[in-house]
């Protein structure tokens, strides 16, 4: 099989594939334009197996550029185009990729490093020019094991990890799509986070053309702004957003314009949806967001809850299961069994054995409680549970109790576990106001904490600026107890 040629399957000839601002081109274009840039690609050099590297914002360009490498048999890699040169290297270095594409400032600045030698090609006239003489190559058949793509790991926890994927991981990306939401081709999906991070591109990229749908893109970065503007503008009817997102728009008065915009189902995913913005945004819209759980190891969503329970099931085509002889009220890591679930990890030994096992099983760092009838409970991941006083105390948990109660007058706010003077394990939070509701959201965090059983209170309240997020819009937790000892540091030195 080929997975670019699986994905370009389903759609009708003259149905609209991509649209991106004034670019809109159909399944019939959009299956020439792929297999003519592949035969640029193999005129280039590109062996099978070769990875290129993808490092642009998101377009009709990109879209053709990555499925015409796979196409080619090549591997595609997404990678942020807002990294800092810093942190590319590495990646590069590490990665060995056979070529690099991107726009002009990423090929300037991947030219400079010192530590890379990789042939950057550059999306322009020049290359254009060159895609237009490459003759229109067959899909190049590859074993449904070899390897289709990498997704780089969000780095929430420490240093972001290559994703390795399969040829076969897009044959049932829209397990999700059309098994919950019931999309078809008549669907118009839009992703607000960016295609190189799973959840966009495996839920509305990879599931809208395995649906022959619309997948609309943007080229901007999602603010409350933008993406009422793309929604007034392209009328989605699926939408794929982040929490932070959501409760922004909210803020902003973004999700009363939208209530009416013709979205038949919010999703939200990539991190926990609150009840609290759950509750606002069908207040508001009038739906309420399906919350779904996938990692950058599965690329579909596998897990989702439709109701006010906060439980997840299964998602079709998914299957669980669990340690044996784990006790089913303790929360605890999950094994979960899909056709889109990674092959492994790029040169991470120890990780690839801690997380997957023969028969195509992957279990993520994140913990569960398990429910009857096949429901789970998500409560954080493994540094999220934390022993205080002799109890475990989830820190997601305290975050939404703090969240349900702070309402509008926060903007954000996370818990971390800490270390005190006397060595024991304690809470600190750390939070950002509303633009002109500091006060108020002191005097209801200070009651809200105060309500809290004694264990699971926070120590520290510490107001910020801002919270630090990765480059998908997730909070960067291992960086919180260096802005927690910031705070005490702050705190120490006299007035």
């Amino acid at each position: 099989m080929n997975a670019a040629e699986t994905l370009l399957a389903a759609g009708c000839d003259e149905h609209l594939a991509l649209q991106c601002c004034d670019q809109q081109i159909t399944y019939r274009v959009l299956r020439r334009l792929v297999r003519q840039i592949a035969g640029a690609w193999q005129a280039r050099g590109l062996k099978p197996g070769d990875r290129v590297f993808v490092i642009a914002p998101d377009s009709v360009d990109w879209v053709v550029t990555y499925l015409g490498v796979i196409w080619a048999g090549g591997v595609a890699v997404g990678v942020n185009p807002r990294l800092p040169a810093s942190e590319l290297e590495p990646i590069l270095a590490d990665s060995e990729p056979r070529f690099v594409w991107c726009d002009e400032d990423v090929a300037h600045a991947v030219e400079q490093m010192k530590g890379v030698s990789v042939p950057v090609v550059r999306n322009g006239a020049a290359w254009a020019l060159e895609v237009a003489g490459a003759r229109l190559v067959p899909a190049l058949k590859r074993d449904a094991e070899d390897p289709a793509l990498w997704v780089g790991t969000s780095g929430t926890t420490g240093i972001p990890k290559g994703v390795i994927h399969a040829h076969r991981t897009v044959v049932d990306a829209h397990s999700f799509a059309c098994g919950v939401l019931g999309a078809d081709s008549s669907d118009r999906f839009y992703a607000t986070s960016k295609l190189f991070f799973a959840y966009a591109l495996g839920n509305s990229l990879f599931a809208g053309l395995r649906a022959g749908a619309t997948v609309i893109l943007d080229a901007e970065w999602p603010t409350p702004e933008r993406v009422e503007a793309v929604i007034e503008r392209f009328r989605p009817s699926l939408v794929f957003c982040v929490p932070t997102l959501y409760h922004q728009m909210l803020q902003t008065g973004v999700a009363k314009r939208l209530a009416h915009s013709g979205v038949r189902h919010y999703v939200s995913a990539g991190e926990s949806l609150p009840p609290a913005t759950r509750k606002a945004w069908r207040e508001t819209t009038g739906i309420a967001p399906t919350s779904g759980y996938g990692t950058s190891e599965t690329i579909a969503l596998v897990l989702y809850c439709d109701d006010d329970s906060g439980l997840l099931r299964p998602t079709p085509l998914t299957e669980i299961t669990y340690a044996p002889g784990a006790d089913a009220g303790v929360p605890q890591r999950v094994w979960i069994r899909h056709g889109a679930v990674a092959l492994g990890y790029w040169r991470r030994p120890e990780a690839q054995a801690d997380s997957f096992r023969a028969g195509g099983w992957f279990s993520p760092g994140d913990l569960f409680r398990r429910h009857p009838h096949e429901r789970l409970e998500f409560t954080g991941r493994n540094d999220d549970m934390l022993k205080i006083a002799g109890q475990w105390v989830s820190t997601l948990w305290v975050e939404q109790r703090l969240a349900a109660t702070a309402g509008e007058t926060v903007q954000q706010l996370a818990a971390v576990g800490v270390t005190t003077e006397e060595g024991l394990t304690a809470l600190a939070l750390l939070a950002v106001a509303a633009p002109g509701q500091r006060e108020e959201a002191d005097r209801r965090i200070a009651a809200a904490v105060a309500a809290l059983p004694r264990h699971r209170r926070p120590r520290w309240v510490h107001w910020v600026d801002a919270l630090p997020l990765t480059a998908t819009g997730k909070l960067q937790r291992a960086a919180l107890k260096g802005l927690h000892a910031q705070a005490l540091e702050r705190m120490a030195v006299p007035a």
